[in-house]
C-alpha cells in the first residue's frame, strides 16, 4: 500500500509539466496573512472552475460586517485585502473576526484577529 501511495505522490510532484496546465482541483480558502493583523490583512481563495462567490467577514455575534467579493471569479487564486473597516467605511473594534467564503453550495469559514 506504502508503494502504491509514493508512486501517487512522486507523479504529483512531477515537474515535467509539458503539455499540460495546472489548474486548481479544489475550492478552498487559506488563512488569512498576517494573523493577527493590523492594519490590514490578506485573504486568498483558489477556484477550481469560474463561480459565483461571495467572501464575507463576520463579528462574533455572527452579524456581517463587510462583503470583500461578490460575484463570478475565474477558475485560480484571487487575494483581496481587508483594512479593518465595515460596509459604511468605519474601523472597527479590536477582536476576532471570521470570514467566511460561499459559492452557493459549499461554505468554508475560518477566524482572524484584529488587534490595535
Amino acid at each position: 500500500v506504502f508503494r502504491d501511495k509514493k508512486s501517487e505522490w512522486l507523479a504529483q510532484l512531477s515537474t515535467d509539466t509539458e503539455g499540460s496546465t495546472l489548474n486548481p482541483t479544489e475550492f478552498t480558502l487559506s488563512q488569512n496573512y498576517p494573523n493577527p493583523f493590523n492594519p490590514s490583512t490578506e485573504i486568498s481563495f483558489t477556484l477550481y472552475q469560474s463561480d459565483n462567490v461571495e467572501l464575507s467577514i463576520y463579528n462574533m455575534l455572527g452579524q456581517k460586517v463587510r462583503t470583500l467579493v461578490s460575484g463570478t471569479k475565474n477558475a485560480g487564486t484571487h487575494t483581496f485585502n481587508w483594512d479593518g473597516r465595515d460596509n459604511s467605511s468605519k474601523a472597527v473594534s479590536a477582536g476576532v473576526y471570521m470570514y467566511t467564503l460561499s459559492d452557493g453550495t459549499s461554505t468554508i469559514t475560518k477566524k482572524m484577529a484584529l488587534m490595535k
